[in-house]
């Protein structure tokens, strides 16, 4: 059995993420939980509802699907599981709050797994607008 303990992140795609981000506040009652821009990239995190999963809409991810990215105890066992069980195209995806693999079904899914390795990161980066 996969270990997948929360789906945590949409992380999506997005051609204009300050665009998108203020659509989904104005349009759907969503909270702007950060705003950042560093490396070439920019991301927001949208809170939808109280608990995950949260979006995160990215300018720097490629392709057009998101990714489901899910919380897992063990990074290591966990790929290691999925790869396994066939997925391939394996890649690593940055995300704050800890190392992240990113997987692509046959259909063009794209499912990843991180393990939540770096405690306060998601707490600094709350209430920041780079954009």
């Amino acid at each position: 059995m996969i270990p997948f303990q929360q789906l945590e992140y949409l992380y999506t795609p997005s051609h204009d993420v300050a665009g998108d981000a203020q659509l989904f506040v104005d349009s759907l009652g969503a909270k702007l939980a950060f705003a950042i821009e560093g490396m070439g990239a920019r991301v927001a995190m949208l809170q939808l509802t109280e608990g995950p999963p949260h979006i995160l809409l990215t300018d720097h991810l490629e392709g057009e699907r998101p990714i489901f990215i899910y919380r897992v105890d063990d990074l290591r066992l966990a790929t290691a599981a999925l790869r396994k069980r066939g997925l391939k195209n394996e890649a690593k995806v940055e995300i704050p709050m800890g190392p992240c693999i990113s997987f692509t079904t046959g259909s063009g899914h794209r499912i990843a797994v991180y393990e939540a390795s770096r405690p306060g990161v998601l707490e600094h980066f709350l209430g920041r607008r780079d954009f």
